[in-house]
């Protein structure tokens, strides 16, 4: 049963389990009201995704990376940090490498990046489409010849322009998607990232979306990945929390064998070290670093305890497309 999430300390716990544990924290295994928390135990690794850091040409005060050009929360990564673990994800089956950010196309060995992830396995790459993109069109055009295919996710938060550059700002709209559309006619597979309004009626804004396609000469069938506010670094909204007991009542085990966290890792660089993490969501949490070992961490259970969490639970949040 889910429980409203509470600001007292857990005053009756299990003592001996968590004296067994010394590397997380009490709400790592428990709720604040000392119920055991919701886990995900990790099957392999379909996916491997890496955080190309925190700095991004665009400031939006939604961004759940807290992205901007001066950010350096996460730092960017070159081509030498990223090579040992796309060859290590190889050996554990891995299907894809996806990369976020921040602004990936920042990234200055990013070329480099791709062209070596996408001679091993598909890749996708999410952006805002905008400046840093297109200074990079030309050095992208020889990868379309690479054996798998890098798609692109471009970030269109609404298919309203007003609404959209409120956010990022004046004209970049505009912007996104003419880089979705340069992608497209070059052969690059697209999709699109938008936000959830709440109360929205979906199908209304899919069809919306559809005439924008439509309207500037794209497929209309462009895949849109829909995502809930996750919310700044840091913050601790009153969420539900997740009980052991929710993930079997409420969940079934192909759902929870459907979770990101089962399935993925995302590597990133934080002060100038290496980092295996849980999901892409959960980076602003030190609990969910699983160290620098890519195969260890497979192992390793992954809590429910973070409020991003709760959105996969409730919506089947998932940055994946796979």
């Amino acid at each position: 049963m889910l429980e409203r999430a509470e600001v007292h300390a857990v005053e009756t716990i299990e003592i001996k389990e968590l004296q067994a544990d010394t590397t997380r924290s009490n709400r790592w295994k428990y709720t604040p009201k000392g119920d055991k928390a919701g886990y995900i135990q990790p099957l392999r690794l379909q996916e491997l995704w890496f955080h190309t850091g925190t700095k991004c040409n665009l400031s939006c005060d939604f961004c759940l990376e807290g992205s901007s050009p001066s950010d350096k929360r996460l730092a960017s990564p070159k081509f030498k940090d990223l090579k040992p673990y796309i060859d290590e994800a190889l050996t554990l089956g891995t299907q894809q490498f996806s990369f976020t950010g921040g602004e990936p196309m920042l990234v200055k060995d990013i070329i480099d990046i791709l062209n070596y992830a996408s001679s091993k396995k598909p890749c996708l790459v999410l952006t805002n489409g905008t400046d840093p993109l297109m200074k990079r069109i030309e050095a992208l055009k020889p990868l379309l010849n690479n054996a798998h295919p890098i798609s692109f996710r471009i970030s269109l938060d609404s298919y309203d322009a007003k609404i959209h550059d409120q956010g990022r700002g004046k004209g970049e709209f505009n912007k996104a998607v003419i880089g979705l559309r340069t992608l497209h006619n070059l052969g690059f597979p697209v999709s699109v990232a938008r936000h959830i309004k709440p109360g929205e009626n979906s199908t209304n804004v899919n069809q919306a979306f559809e005439d924008l396609f439509a309207l500037n000469g794209l497929p209309q069938n462009i895949h849109i990945v829909a995502f809930p506010d996750f919310l700044t670094p840091g913050s601790l909204p009153q969420v539900p929390h997740i009980t052991e007991n929710c993930m079997t009542s409420y969940q079934t085990e192909e759902q929870r064998n459907n979770y990101m966290c089962a399935t993925s890792k995302m590597i990133v660089k934080k002060d100038g070290k290496m980092q295996v993490y849980a999901c892409t969501l959960v980076d602003d949490d030190e609990e969910y670093s699983f160290g620098s070992d890519l195969t260890a961490s497979m192992q390793q259970r992954i809590s429910m305890k973070h409020h991003r969490c709760y959105s996969c639970f409730a919506f089947g949040a998932s940055c994946s497309e796979m």
